[in-house]
């Protein structure tokens, strides 16, 4: 009972010292990246097996550029403040994966993106592919997989960390760490909820204007995605747990006008 105290404890001053950067909501955070980032770079090297990748095509050198614009601009706005400590241990790559029917892209713990090949018609160009990329990259600076983990270790009663959750239950805590980036066989509890993804786009939006993307692309690209929707048989899983696209249009435009102070037009 007194070491469960001490743990409960332990848990409270994490929350209260653990901020999301841009926004500096509080958020659960009971697994270290020392201990969660070893094991994501391992689940996205099974997922991105090399039959899966591709390779020189227009699409996948674009996924990469505009990744490491966006990485570059989240790393400036990290060092402008003083924080950049927090992405120690992160080591970022930006892939693009066979699927055409999977209108997807997510990101693991570290840094880790990739984008299916179905979602880059929507995208149609550099600019659309930024407003995604912004959006992923969010999640992996904002530590939104860190807290999902959290939470879902927490539910299933894995509370020792990574390492010992491993040890009990390894099938379970892998499960949880996909799904927790949206890419379980389950896309419920663990999945980002519409907060993160609120936080995600409105953190994206700042990101892509320091790359020196326009942020008024966003709502452009959501209504892109609407009509797919309504063309398509089933709900993108990029829309899946997501805020509705009118709903996310109206909070993307709300947020333009921050996002602004951090554009320069390059051209």
């Amino acid at each position: 009972m007194k070491k469960r105290i001490i743990f409960l404890l332990s848990i409270i001053l994490l929350v209260q010292c653990t901020k999301v950067p841009l926004t500096g909501r509080k958020q659960l955070s009971i697994i270290p990246n020392s201990e969660l980032l070893p094991m994501s770079f391992t689940q996205y090297n099974e997922i991105t097996k090399e039959g899966d990748v591709i390779h020189n095509s227009e699409w996948a050198g674009m996924v990469k550029n505009v990744g490491n614009r966006i990485k570059i601009a989240a790393e400036t706005y990290m060092k402008q403040n003083g924080i950049s400590d927090q992405l120690t241990g992160y080591n970022w790559e930006f892939k693009l994966l066979k699927g055409d029917s999977v209108v997807n892209a997510w990101c693991l713990p570290g840094g880790k993106v990739a984008f299916y090949t179905g979602i880059m018609p929507i995208c149609k160009d550099e600019k659309g592919v930024a407003v995604v990329m912004g959006h992923e990259v969010a999640h992996a600076i904002a530590n939104h997989g860190r807290e999902r983990m959290s939470q879902g270790l927490v539910a299933n009663g894995l509370v020792g960390g990574v390492a010992a959750a491993l040890g009990e239950n390894r099938s379970l805590t892998e499960e949880i760490l996909l799904q927790s980036a949206g890419i379980g066989s389950q896309l419920g509890m663990l999945s980002y909820s519409r907060l993160h993804e609120s936080e995600a786009d409105k953190i994206g939006l700042i990101f892509m204007a320091i790359a020196g993307y326009n942020p008024n692309e966003a709502p452009a690209f959501w209504k892109r995605m609407a009509e797919n929707k309504k063309t398509g048989t089933e709900i993108p899983e990029f829309l899946s747990t997501h805020p509705s696209t009118s709903e996310r249009i109206k909070d993307l435009e709300k947020a333009i006008p921050e996002a602004m102070k951090y554009y320069k037009d390059e051209k």
